[in-house]
């Protein structure tokens, strides 16, 4: 975490230099500002993993000679033939198409979205994958 932290810090000390620079030679407060927030985002990252790190140690990923045995090798129980993360998706794109077209539209993708939403919950209490 503590190179995860410094790569932002980076970030952030690149950010306000640019800004500083566009606001110099543009005069374009907007895009300063829009850059400099920019580079603020990075920092408050930045902040969070260096002072995290300092609190949980040292990790895999911060030793240079680290195997990748090292790490936690539990990273949760993902489906890898499930279908409805394709129809969450699909029903959230209808969901804010409705907004910009039609209203109809949006309580389609609201019944497509709670359907999908049902689906990937209770995948594998029914069907071919209930256990």
């Amino acid at each position: 975490m503590n190179i995860g932290g410094k790569l932002f810090a980076y970030g952030a000390l690149l950010y306000f230099t640019i800004a500083t620079v566009y606001g110099l030679m543009s005069h374009d407060p907007i895009g300063t500002t829009v850059i400099a927030m920019t580079g603020g985002l990075a920092f408050l990252v930045a902040f969070y993993s260096l002072f995290t790190s300092k609190r949980v140690g040292p990790l895999p990923e911060d030793n240079e000679i680290a195997r990748i045995e090292d790490a936690d090798t539990d990273y949760g129980f993902f489906s890898p033939h499930s279908i409805w993360p394709l129809a969450l998706g699909f029903s959230t794109f209808l969901f804010v198409m409705g907004f910009v077209f039609a209203n109809w539209l949006a309580v389609l993708g609201v019944i497509a979205l709670l359907y999908s939403v049902f689906g990937l919950i209770f995948e594998y209490y029914r069907g071919d994958f209930a256990n």
